[in-house]
């Protein structure tokens, strides 16, 4: 009976965007939360019968699950703008690698990260795939957040910061991976940075390992022309097929970018059921090319959304990248029914929880579901008048009008302003960090 059981959170917004359905918008509902979960969805006249440990009116707002941005390096936010309107390898090799290698340490992740972490929550978003150095110090920030999140374990063929040797990354990342398997917001993945950077053998033990692990697998894959024709020269064969060849493609890989699509790619990703990571804005800002993603979608295969790092985006800013990958979508395809808004929103929720393995407990406002959500105030001028409140989400909203984030039903941001993090502080660490790196 209503009122037995006290819910611990009580919402009445004036819209809910469930996701699933697809398409639904609910007016005039309410959502109950219980242990984290979402308990009850229904009517606001039902469900003021029941008791809560806290109710909510959120006028003009809309409640839709939380965003999931499914690529990114987090610590890199610290280097922001430090070297822009270059191409991709130039980009790396002669600035971002060099730059690295000499600022990269436990304390940069640290600081990195939660700047990250809080310029995300206040964005909406409440899930992030990181793929990054020092990512037991990354775990660390994100626990202490109160954030979920997949951590990638960087993997190369030479050394990088924390691991000289790929072997030894593996073993820190096994390590990793045994001390949070139980933990209730952090999973741990592989990342093999990119097929030009990580060997056959070595991509064969991270298969071994994630096989037996049941952990996802995380990879840079046809980010650019030049690393596919370059593959083809040198081994006859596409970067992707090797991939499929060595078995790695499967429903546990995510390919990050894939702005080169042929037949045969598509039907390599069909085949095996393999999530593609669409990163439009870093994409536009290296030159590095256009995902097909109504192409795909069309295909069946389940596209994703990231927003890359900072240090090549140049935000976290996942509402403006969706909005971008909508309307970038609709120019690839030549026409203008391409990736719609409702379809935009669930790229950036219930497809990230997809792509994670995570479609049964994130990604949609369903009863059972974790209750990660995020609130949108929809009452500002710029969005008058609302016809259908999606598709003014999308196109006419940014991030300035997130007002409320919860993860499992805990506050991280309330009336704009964040819990656990101190926006002060942070802003006062970045700026110490520019000006020591700005030095260089």
């Amino acid at each position: 009976m209503p009122g037995v059981v006290p819910l611990d959170l009580l919402l009445f917004p004036t819209w809910i965007v469930p996701v699933e359905p697809a398409g639904v918008v609910l007016t005039d509902y309410a959502i109950g939360i219980k242990d984290g979960q979402v308990a009850v969805l229904a009517p606001r006249s039902d469900l003021r019968r029941y008791q809560a440990a806290e109710s909510v009116e959120l006028p003009g707002m809309l409640l839709s699950p939380g965003l999931i941005n499914m690529h990114g390096h987090a610590a890199m936010t610290l280097f922001r703008g430090l070297a822009d309107d270059l191409p991709l390898m130039t980009w790396l090799q002669e600035h971002i690698w060099p730059a690295e290698a000499k600022w990269v340490s436990e304390d940069f992740v640290r600081d990195g990260t939660r700047l990250a972490i809080a310029e995300q929550i206040k964005g909406g978003i409440t899930c992030f795939s990181d793929m990054y150095f020092f990512p037991q110090v990354a775990c660390e920030a994100i626990h202490e957040s109160g954030m979920r999140a997949q951590v990638t374990l960087p993997i190369m063929n030479f050394p990088v910061p924390g691991a000289r040797t790929a072997d030894e990354a593996i073993r820190r990342g096994l390590e990793l991976f045994d001390d949070l398997k139980l933990h209730e917001r952090i999973k741990v993945a592989f990342g093999p940075h990119a097929p030009y950077t990580v060997s056959d053998d070595k991509l064969a033990n991270v298969l071994m390992l994630a096989d037996q692990l049941d952990a996802c697998i995380h990879m840079h894959v046809h980010e650019t022309a030049g690393e596919v024709q370059e593959a083809i020269e040198k081994t006859g064969e596409r970067p992707l097929a090797r991939l499929r060849r060595l078995g790695l493609l499967g429903p546990r890989f995510q390919s990050v970018h894939m702005t080169q699509i042929d037949e045969e790619d598509l039907e390599n990703l069909v085949e095996t059921n393999t999530h593609v990571i669409h990163c439009p804005e870093s994409n536009l800002k290296l030159a590095s090319g256009f995902c097909p993603v109504e192409t795909l979608w069309q295909a069946g295969v389940n596209v994703a959304i990231g927003t890359d790092g900072a240090a090549s985006n140049n935000d976290l800013d996942l509402l403006g990248e969706t909005r971008t990958a909508a309307l970038l979508a609709k120019a690839v395809a030549g026409s203008a029914t391409a990736l719609d808004a409702h379809r935009a929103l669930r790229m950036a929720t219930l497809n990230g929880a997809r792509a994670l393995g995570l479609e049964r407990c994130l990604g949609s406002l369903e009863v059972g579901k974790a209750a990660d959500m995020v609130a949108f105030d929809m009452s500002g001028l710029a969005q008058q008048p609302i016809y259908d409140p999606v598709s003014q989400l999308i196109y006419a909203s940014n991030r300035d009008c997130v007002k409320h984030v919860w993860v499992g039903g805990r506050p991280l941001l309330k009336d704009g302003k964040l819990t656990r993090l101190d926006e002060q502080e942070l802003i006062e660490n970045a700026r110490t960090w520019g000006q020591k790196i700005a030095t260089r």
